[in-house]
């Protein structure tokens, strides 16, 4: 009997499939209204087949090394918005820099018109494959109108992958706020912004946007849920609200040293599996290790089986953080440094690199269902940048050239703040007290 999931490894692992798959259906989601998606519209091309297969591999891959790398106690990743992302970045590159891309995203063998066509198809299949599941896959382009861009790049970006594409004044404060209410737009509010400032040698952004809102098939019934410890990796515990299900039809798997179930959304086409690692096996370990057979292992396994208990915890989770070292470490290093070739991209492109990677991601998980965004940004720099930006305290003087004179030297530590005049002063010449805080 499963009476609640208490992982020794201090959390479960979540996987939400926002991809497209056949369900067998099982029983859960007998007891609602809802017509079951029990394939989908049309069989995939060979090219969407290889896209499909080799995002699921990168993003196993980069979980996992996120997993190994970062030491927070949540993780939550979006694959499909990171490989939207670099899928529209790698449209630049060129030579070496464009097979270290396109194979650290699992590409090998693929075209660029092929790998553009299978993301084009992709989006438009997933997006309209269950009524009942909301899902919304967005992308943009923002780039810095003093800077030439080819309109070869840009059409194709815009074709393949719906790409919203903006040639706007990067200086002004403007840009930002409009960059920011784009990803609060197509996140639902979740996600509210992406950037805070435009570093100056900044001249493209690349934005990636998923937004997931989905029914479970059978919800849970908020009366059953109650206070149940939760255990961390460390072996304490903290009390969570616990949601429960009893006697219960899934579709489980038990492997070598985990247990796992798949709850399905909506008509069945979406599901959440989740893995529980076994005690004494970690589930930072467990997902640090995890790969495209370890994971089709899982998903091979699923067989529907009655649990006498189902319990998993109310989620609210957030996680924010730069994949530069994993892409690196996943191929993509001719990218990020000096010397990479984005010719593809702008007749600057040899002196320009991919200056930073970064996702934000949240996931709700309640009784009714579960509710997920991410936004992947791929910033793209100028390498031969050169400017000088005082946005940090600095002196100054001012002087005559000729005769060396120095008329005025200060400090600058906050443009904003008012001169609160001096503080009192005792007179170690007459014993008067010289008042302060006069300034004006």
């Amino acid at each position: 009997m499963i009476a609640s999931f208490r992982v020794a490894a201090g959390a479960v692992v979540l996987v939400a499939m926002l991809a497209a798959c056949s369900s067998d259906g099982g029983s859960v989601g007998a007891a609602e209204d809802r017509s079951p998606v029990t394939e989908l519209p049309r069989a995939l091309t060979r090219s969407e087949e290889a896209v499909i297969n080799a995002s699921v591999g990168f993003g196993l891959e980069l979980a996992a090394r996120t997993a190994a790398a970062d030491p927070r106690p949540n993780i939550v990743l979006s694959p499909l918005s990171a490989s939207m992302a670099l899928g529209m970045a790698m449209n630049g590159a060129d030579g070496a820099t464009f097979d270290g891309m396109r194979d650290a995203l699992g590409f090998s063998g693929l075209s660029q018109a092929e790998i553009n066509g299978a993301y084009r198809q992709l989006i438009d299949l997933l997006v309209e494959l269950d009524p009942d599941v909301r899902l919304e896959i967005a992308n943009a382009v923002w780039a810095d109108d003093d800077v030439p861009f080819h309109d070869a790049f840009l059409e194709a970006v815009t074709s393949a992958f719906d790409a919203r594409v903006e040639s706007t004044d990067f200086a002004n404060p403007a840009t930002v706020t409009a960059i920011n209410d784009w990803v609060e737009q197509h996140t639902d509010g979740r996600i509210d912004r992406i950037v805070d400032t435009l570093d100056p040698s900044l001249v493209m952004l690349l934005l990636g946007a998923v937004y997931f809102d989905a029914p479970w098939t059978t919800s849970f019934d908020s009366e059953q849920t109650r206070r149940r410890a939760f255990q961390r990796e460390d072996g304490s515990t903290v009390d969570v609200d616990m949601m429960s299900l009893g006697s219960i039809e899934v579709l489980h798997a038990r492997g070598e040293s985990y247990s796992a179930v798949e709850l399905p959304y909506g008509g069945e086409a979406f599901a959440m599996v989740i893995v529980l690692p076994d005690p004494g096996v970690g589930a930072r370990e467990w997902l640090a290790s995890l790969d495209a057979d370890q994971w089709a292992a899982v998903i091979d396994g699923l067989a529907p089986h009655r649990l006498d208990q189902l319990s998993i915890p109310k989620l609210t989770l957030t996680f924010d953080a730069y994949l530069n070292d994993a892409l690196i470490a996943m191929g993509m290093e001719p990218a990020f440094a000096p010397g990479a070739d984005f010719s593809r991209l702008s007749p600057l492109g040899r002196q320009m690199c991919i200056d930073f990677v970064r996702q934000k991601a949240l996931i709700e998980v309640d009784e009714q269902g579960t509710r997920a965004a991410a936004v992947t940004s791929v910033g793209i720099g100028l390498v031969s940048f050169s400017g000088f930006v005082a946005d940090r305290p600095f002196v100054f003087a001012i002087r005559e050239r000729f005769s060396g004179t120095v008329l005025f030297v200060g400090l600058v530590g906050d443009p904003t703040a008012a001169d609160p005049g001096p503080h009192p002063l005792v007179s170690g010449c007459t014993g008067t007290v010289l008042p302060g805080g006069q300034g004006r």
